[in-house]
């Protein structure tokens, strides 16, 4: 896949808006396509006591590829989406969705010719 984190691509995008579930637009009018989501368990303490809490962790990959072009939908229409309606690229390698959750970038590279981002939402607290 990659060969390292950030290979001779330049820096991911500063912006992703969603256009329709699924579909997004950079600042340069490139659309990016959600291609893999995954859902896995994430468990994390809880305070002082031992218990501990369940938070499903979300990672997305994230194709740029062209799309056959559409009317975007609006931000009340994609209601129903667990992703973010945007992304903004703070410092240290991760994105601020609308929600105010933080995305880390886990890789930002090419498969074969493909731009690939894949994020991973991290719990609440991890500013």
């Amino acid at each position: 896949m990659a060969s390292g984190p950030f290979p001779c691509l330049g820096l991911p995008p500063h912006r992703l808006w969603a256009l329709r579930p699924g579909v997004y637009e950079d600042e340069r009018g490139r659309t990016w396509v959600i291609v893999v989501v995954r859902l896995s368990p994430s468990w994390r303490a809880q305070g002082r006591a031992p218990r501990h809490h369940h938070e499903p962790s979300i990672t997305v990959h994230i194709w740029q590829m062209p799309v056959h072009p559409q009317v975007p939908m609006l931000p009340s229409e994609l209601t129903l989406s667990q992703l973010p309606f945007t992304w903004q690229l703070h410092p240290g390698g991760r994105y601020r969705a609308m929600d105010s959750r933080l995305w880390e970038i886990e890789d930002h590279g090419q498969v074969d010719s493909t731009e690939q981002l894949i994020l991973t939402q991290l719990p609440p607290g991890n500013d």
